[in-house]
């Protein structure tokens, strides 16, 4: 059977001892914690600053509405050749102004 040294304090142990994470003598420390929440912080930083929010940018993509709005892209069509949603066409992008979409939604809110 194959043994494992604990990192922390040398101790031998078992593979079955060791599959539940936490052996009967094993001990966590409060710097221990701190240990943790240092090293998960600092792998959640990186992808907490490349994840843009919406919120953050002026002008949306199509795919960026049709997320936000949860609608398909045949109902983005729809709202844009009606009229309900303004956008700017660049080449053959397509751009939605975040306001246009915060004021269509404030002008269909119903006023009971």
């Amino acid at each position: 059977m194959e043994k494992i040294r604990e990192r922390k304090t040398g101790k031998m142990y078992n593979n079955s001892e060791r599959k539940s994470g936490l052996c009967k003598d094993q001990l966590i420390t409060v710097e221990d914690l701190a240990q943790f929440k240092a090293e998960l912080l600092e792998a959640l930083e990186p992808l907490l600053r490349s994840s843009k929010t919406f919120n953050d940018k002026k002008w949306l993509k199509s795919y960026e509405v049709r997320k936000i709005l949860g609608i398909s892209a045949g109902k983005l069509l729809t709202l844009r050749t009606n009229g309900t949603l303004p956008f700017a066409r660049i080449g053959g992008v397509i751009y939605y102004d975040q306001q246009d979409i915060n004021q269509m939604f404030e002008n269909r809110k119903l006023k009971q």
